[in-house]
């Protein structure tokens, strides 16, 4: 996954695919496993992923309401259906993501 700032993460976010943002901080133990979780998970779908140290990021949990990290926002045509702050397994994520894609049509 390449870092984005959040101009890119607008960019895709409003480019009417499927779009999941990652956001973690690298001194977090479970956001290292989850980044390993969406590697695979990048790399088994063709969807547009981005990562961003929440660090870096002036008032985006507060603009997102971001509970924890890791947090992976899903969004599709510009709308935010979904954060996961559970990152259970990779097929929990993939089904999310594959059911979030199937319902929304923009």
């Amino acid at each position: 996954m390449n870092e984005w700032t959040l101009e890119q993460w607008n960019d895709h976010k409003n480019s009417g695919q499927l779009t999941m943002f990652y956001i973690y901080t690298p001194l977090c133990g479970t956001c290292q496993v989850a980044s390993k979780m969406m590697q695979v998970v990048q790399e088994m779908k063709p969807f547009s992923i981005g990562q961003a140290n929440i660090n870096y990021l002036e008032n985006f949990a507060m603009d997102y309401h971001i509970e924890s990290v890791p947090c992976l926002i899903i969004a599709k045509g510009g709308t935010v259906y979904k954060k996961i702050y559970a990152f259970q397994s990779v097929p929990f994520i993939l089904e999310t993501i594959k059911s979030i894609d199937e319902q929304v049509v923009v």
